[in-house]
């Protein structure tokens, strides 16, 4: 039989070259550019590590439970082999082991046993005593136990003892402690009975039969091993899935694209890169404590902002009566798609979501444990309001921190990436545009209601958010207080198609409708569009591509894709009109709908920035620039129709901007950035400041000279009634109460900020 199975008669057996040039499934792992591991990609979640990175303990605990003769022998012990079948043959003594060495059970890690009928075992055991001893021939001792401890299965999808010693233990294979290697290698057995987490006492027991062998075989004392018998087992176990860690939705991102690049690239023997097996090393430009910053300001701000829309929605549903709304979510949903896929009808659909089930939900509180049918879900979550942040250095491009939403696990969608209604974060596009074509800074525009006729004919009114009118505005006052119907008023005089192709060189790839309102953004944009746009305003008028992949090597560290700093770098507008612009962007935080970001959290660098509020406020917008960086922010519900009734509540000031504030205070504290705190934009030249040396309004009727009032007017004013003040109070609160029903009547299609 052994001859039958050596010439490959029951199956191949590998040869010696195949042996050679084997390599393990190894995960593919993403770093960032502060070079933290941020995850990994797998089927197989391993890591391989070289022999000098692995604790002797752990070695020597391996050789003293699973092969006591393993540097005396040539891949089979015989002489184990023979106690073996003399005890179990003769004896019947079901304990007397397996007689296997450490070869012989790599070989069958590397190559898993086959069935062949009543003869599956000796023929396996045969063909791995082959594979053990070409093995043998091929590696060093040394290399077959640095294979062995990468190949090992530890349980479900956990290979080798560096994985192993991360999840049980939270520490590294060259770190593990004695008495911790002894907890894994006793798992060897059976992973899943002397699985700490699952069978804890069992597992302590093991572990104490390893000390006890170390001892035995001389690597440790008695004294030793009954000291660390007596320690309880501690764990620190940390089970992270691909929805755990940092920024999962940007790795989320990066692996549909490197599947893609994989695919394109071709190994030595002419077979593609496989992403989930291979060993990639990629390094991004993600940095991991902006990201860790940009999370914790995420959560903090937005578990606020969700108290403050349940409180005002109460226990009413924000989308009214309208079914269609839980429809469509019910539609979007992974569980109505598989159900769809595996033919059933929409009846039945129906009905599966109508049925009670116990299920784990998201919440800011932590997760809760509820019995509720999928539909009740449904509700439960539509009336989440969702976010995205995106933070870009402006001069190199390099995307430093990513976050595509609340939580990963439950809300799939990244709205880095989606596309939604950008209202006024557009309009600093219409300014710069209207620069280009000659207009000037202090070019006075009067705000007064015009009506505009589309195209089609359609006649389109904008109103301002105030409902206030008159005077006239600068370029800088009307950007600052964004005035819709300024706004307006210089799209016309700009041109549509001016707009839309300065529109484009800043980076804007999205549909742009041809209609007079783009001025108050009515294109549905993305967080990453709008950014890299703000970015080219930052950046004197070059438009830098994003980056977020620095490099990526093969598992032996071979580069095979650099990015080359400066490619992708596209002049856009004038250096003049982009400094001028960042000039008017100030504006929005010293005079206008961004000044909270000075009182509120005390930051005191420059700042430039647009807020934006899109029809109903369904979106709350906020881009802002520093010297250092150029960060975005998106916040509304995944619906639409669900959103804050009120302006007050609902605009991008409210919503997003709190988001962008917090994380840049968080980033001015750390110490890695403190020299943030008071950095500022380059001087404007002198002739440029003149361009922009006026006041932002004028009023429409100045105020008159008041004569200064003599001794005896003061004095007879202090008995004089006060009827006149009492009638101008009167009157101002009479105007407050009607614009407020205004507000809550305002007629659809209007866009606030």
């Amino acid at each position: 039989m052994y001859l039958v199975i050596y010439v490959g008669l029951l199956g191949p057996v590998p040869s010696r070259a195949i042996l050679k040039a084997r390599q393990n499934h190894t995960a593919s792992e993403v770093y960032s550019s502060d070079n933290v591991l941020l995850g990994r990609y797998y089927i197989q979640d391993r890591t391989n590590v070289s022999f000098d990175n692995i604790s002797p303990a752990a070695v020597k605990a391996l050789i003293a439970t699973e092969d006591a003769r393993f540097y005396n022998h040539s891949g089979v012990d015989f002489r184990s082999l023979l106690r073996v079948l003399f005890k179990t043959m003769l004896l019947q003594e079901e304990k007397s082991g397996g007689g296997s060495t450490i070869s012989q059970q790599l070989a069958k890690n590397l190559y898993p046993r086959r069935q062949y009928l009543i003869l599956s075992t000796p023929i396996n055991k045969l063909r791995e005593m082959i594979i053990a001893r070409r093995l043998e021939g091929i590696y060093s001792k040394t290399e077959i136990l640095e294979l062995y401890l990468n190949t090992v299965p530890m349980g479900g999808d956990l290979f080798g003892i560096e994985r192993a010693a991360r999840r049980f233990f939270n520490t590294s294979a060259d770190s593990v402690k004695t008495e911790e290697a002894a907890v894994l290698i006793g798992m060897l057995k059976a992973t899943t009975s002397y699985n700490p987490r699952l069978n804890l006492e069992r597992s302590r027991q093991r572990r104490n039969v390893v000390l006890n062998q170390m001892a035995k075989y001389g690597y440790l004392s008695p004294t030793e091993a009954d000291s660390l018998k007596n320690l309880p087992l501690k764990l620190q176990y940390r089970y992270e899935t691909h929805n755990d860690g940092l920024a999962p939705y940007f790795r989320e991102q990066l692996r549909l694209e490197l599947v893609k690049w994989c695919a394109t690239q071709l190994k030595e023997d002419g077979k593609p890169y496989n992403l989930y097996t291979d060993g990639l090393k990629i390094y991004t430009t993600l940095h991991a404590g902006m990201q860790t910053h940009a999370e914790r300001s995420m959560r903090k701000r937005m578990a606020r902002l969700q108290s403050q829309f349940d409180a005002h929605w109460k226990n009413r549903a924000p989308w009214g009566n309208n079914p269609e709304v839980i429809r469509a979510a019910m539609r979007r949903s992974k569980h109505y798609q598989k159900l769809k896929a595996a033919g059933l009808t929409e009846a039945a659909i129906q009905e599966r979501f109508r049925q009670p089930k116990e299920m784990n939900l998201f919440s800011w509180r932590g997760s809760l444990k509820r019995t509720m049918t999928p539909n009740d879900s449904l509700r439960y979550y539509e009336r989440f309001l969702n976010t995205g942040l995106l933070a870009v250095e402006p001069g190199t491009g390099y995307v430093r921190a990513w976050v595509g939403g609340i939580d990963h696990h439950t809300f799939k969608y990244d709205h880095v990436r989606s596309r939604r209604q950008a209202g006024s974060t557009f309009k600093p596009i219409v300014y710069t545009a209207a620069l280009e074509r000659g207009l000037t800074p202090c070019t006075y525009f009067p705000n007064q209601l015009q009506t505009y006729t589309a195209n089609n004919n359609d006649t389109w009114t904008p109103h301002n958010a105030d409902n206030k009118y008159g005077g006239e505005y600068s370029m800088r006052g009307a950007l600052a207080h964004s005035v819709n119907t300024i706004s307006a008023q210089i799209l016309t005089e700009t041109g549509l198609e001016p707009t839309i192709a300065l529109a484009r060189r800043l980076g804007i790839q999205s549909a742009l409708p041809k209609v007079p309102s783009l001025a108050l953004g009515t294109a549905d944009l993305s967080l990453l569009e709008l950014v890299t746009a703000y970015t080219t305003l930052a950046n004197k008028g070059y438009r830098v591509k994003p980056v977020y992949i620095a490099k990526i090597t093969d598992r032996n560290g071979s580069v095979l894709r650099q990015h080359r700093p400066g490619t992708g770098v596209a002049k856009a507008l004038a250096p003049e009109h982009a400094a001028i612009m960042l000039e008017l962007l100030k504006g929005v935080v010293e005079e206008g709908s961004a000044n909270r970001l000075r009182s509120e959290f005390n930051l005191t660098l420059d700042i430039a920035g647009k807020t934006g509020t899109s029809q109903d406020h369904a979106d709350g917008w906020f881009i802002g620039i520093t010297p250092q960086l150029v960060t975005g922010v998106w916040v509304g519900a995944e619906n639409p129709a669900v959103r804050f009734r009120t302006l007050s509540l609902g605009q991008g000031s409210n919503t997003a901007l709190p988001i962008w504030g917090e994380f840049m205070a968080r980033l001015v504290r750390d110490r890695e950035f403190s020299d943030w705190r008071q950095s500022q934009f380059p001087q404007l030249p002198p002739d440029l400041q003149q361009q922009l040396d006026c006041p932002s309004f004028l009023a429409e009727h100045p105020e008159p000279v008041i004569k200064q009032a003599s001794f005896l007017d003061k004095l007879f004013n202090v008995f004089k009634p006060k009827k006149k003040e009492r009638k101008a109070q009167e009157k101002e609160w009479k105007r407050d109460k009607h614009n407020e029903k205004r507000e809550k009547g305002k007629s659809r299609g209007r866009f606030w900020d």
